[in-house]
């Protein structure tokens, strides 16, 4: 089941895992007036961190917080939220993060799917939050800000729970707890919780500073959400090298580079669209004018790779991983154009016949402890001790691998199998594109017919035709959609990928290709 090529491993070295607690105390003992988090300008250094984070974890201690508990945690980026983690992750309670984003159906599930009995939050989500607790199995709630109104729960605010705790170091939790239940967004289902031990935090945190190129006097330009796993291996990156995050609330490509120079930041993150935003945003003298040496993360185009690199003066180095393993399985530490690298130390990897990558830990507890309460999901990601992660790719000569789209991408047009990550990275390169993606809708001929948006550039409408007819040149004749829908917006995730969860099939007021009279050159 499991044959295929068995690709060869990173020959960089794995350092041992100083647990979370150790790497505090590590950096409050060595870097105690060193910054560890910098937002709005406001410092936050390794001795601060310390004294927080023993007397949040003493705080929620008394309030009857106990190892194991589950504790929704529903807060955006500032500087108490790293402070929120490592309490809860040294007090040997089992957090679950929650996306800011979350409103209705999808956030009741989380809150009792997860079976939290406490809830930290931002005061400014009671209102979505205050109906759905009631049907919850949440008991106490801690507000960042004033107390909000807790009803018949009990409530209390985060700086209350705070100044009543002890500035002690905590008991040492067990090395084998489930830190998080992170829930990732299914498609094709309800989100399926991911729990997570230490190991694979510390891990993602380790890998990331060998990508990101991480020496002392970096600073971290930090934007993805603390509550994905890659916000919070910045986290941990910045313990393991004693360097600063500097800790912006939300990406912006307007203000993007402006803050990386306000910060003096040395590396930057990038996910999904991010690096095609910031190009095409309007090109400005200072734009070589900063100290960034390294943009690391996944999805970088590979049409826009060089280009960002003359443009901002920076490397580019990717990287390609899921939550479930320990956030990075191959990195690429050569700067090969258009590669997600070469396999990680600590995991096999294998291309099948189909071209799905299959990953096995070469170290136990790197990946996760299961989906929570799906024994079913998990059986079925996980079989003899690969975990099939769904996504494709193809492997040259010297073993770096090319991404080639996920499973759920993969449509079914005229009997051929059609890619729409393929689709979607040739409509990327047209300069009058700004964002795109492609969708199956369903075909009276059988199959599927495709569908792409369209997020045109500063607002224009370019002919739908006009854009068939560019890239036909890099399209097989089967991979040319029949409808385009311009768009003036996209749902996106808080790491700016697009929810195609949210994307219409409605065909109605799209640009029909076989109504046009139009027929694509069939080359063969």
């Amino acid at each position: 089941m499991h044959r295929g090529r068995l690709l060869a491993r990173l020959s960089v070295t794995v350092s041992p895992m100083e647990p979370l607690s150790e790497l505090i105390e590590h950096r409050a003992r060595d870097d105690a007036a060193k910054p560890f988090c910098v937002f709005d300008d406001a410092r936050l250094s390794f001795g601060d961190l310390r004294r927080r984070v023993r007397r949040l974890a003493s705080g929620f201690a008394a309030l009857g917080v106990r190892p194991g508990d589950h504790v929704a945690v529903m807060l955006g980026n500032h500087s108490d939220h790293p402070v929120v983690f490592l309490a809860l992750a040294a007090l040997g309670a089992t957090q679950i993060p929650v996306n800011v984003h979350l409103r209705g159906l999808g956030l009741e599930y989380v809150i009792a799917h997860s079976e939290a009995r406490a809830l930290v939050a931002d005061e400014r989500f009671a209102p979505e939050l205050a109906p759905l607790l009631p049907k919850s199995s949440v008991d106490l709630l801690v507000w960042r800000g004033t107390k909000a109104p807790g009803g018949p729960l009990r409530s209390t605010s985060l700086a209350d729970v705070e100044a009543a705790g002890v500035d002690s170091r905590p008991g040492a939790p067990d090395p084998d707890r489930v830190v998080s239940i992170t829930y990732t967004s299914g498609t094709t289902g309800p989100p399926k919780g991911v729990m997570l031990g230490e190991l694979p935090y510390l891990m993602a945190g380790h890998v990331a500073g060998q990508l990101a190129d991480v020496r002392g006097g970096d600073v971290l330009l930090t934007w993805e959400p603390l509550y994905h796993i890659g916000g919070s291996q910045v986290i941990v990156a910045c313990l393991q090298h004693g360097v600063p995050m500097a800790l912006l609330e939300r990406f912006s490509a307007s203000a993007f580079w402006d803050a990386a120079r306000r910060h003096h930041a040395t590396q930057v993150h990038y996910l999904g669209g991010v690096l095609g935003l910031l190009l095409k945003q309007p090109a400005r003298a200072d734009d070589h004018d900063h100290s960034v040496r390294v943009a690391w993360g996944g999805g970088a185009p590979a049409h826009l790779w060089e280009p960002f690199e003359r443009r901002f003066g920076v490397r580019i180095r990717e990287a390609y991983g899921m939550t479930e393993a320990a956030s990075f399985t191959t990195i690429n530490l050569d700067g090969r154009v258009g590669s997600i690298g070469r396999p990680v130390p600590h995991f096999d990897v294998r291309i099948l016949a189909d071209g799905e990558i299959v990953v096995r830990e070469r170290q136990p507890g790197l990946f996760m402890k299961g989906y929570f309460k799906d024994p079913d999901r998990t059986a079925e990601t996980i079989r003899d001790g690969w975990l099939h992660t769904g996504d494709f790719a193809a492997a040259d000569a010297d073993g770096f691998l090319y991404f080639a789209g996920r499973r759920r991408d993969r449509l079914r047009r005229r009997g051929e199998n059609v890619s729409a990550w393929e689709i979607e990275q040739v409509f990327a390169m047209h300069p009058e594109v700004e964002a795109c993606a492609a969708i199956g809708v369903s075909s009276e001929v059988g199959d599927e017919d495709i569908k792409v948006f369209v997020k045109p550039v500063g607002g224009k409408r370019p002919d739908p035709l006009e854009l068939i007819q560019w890239c036909e040149r890099h399209l097989a004749y089967f991979q040319i959609p029949r409808y385009i829908e311009l768009v003036d917006a996209f749902p996106l995730t808080p790491t700016e990928r697009i929810r195609k969860d949210q994307l219409s099939p409605s065909i109605g007021a799209c640009f029909d290709l076989e109504q046009s009279g139009y027929r694509p050159r069939r080359v063969t």
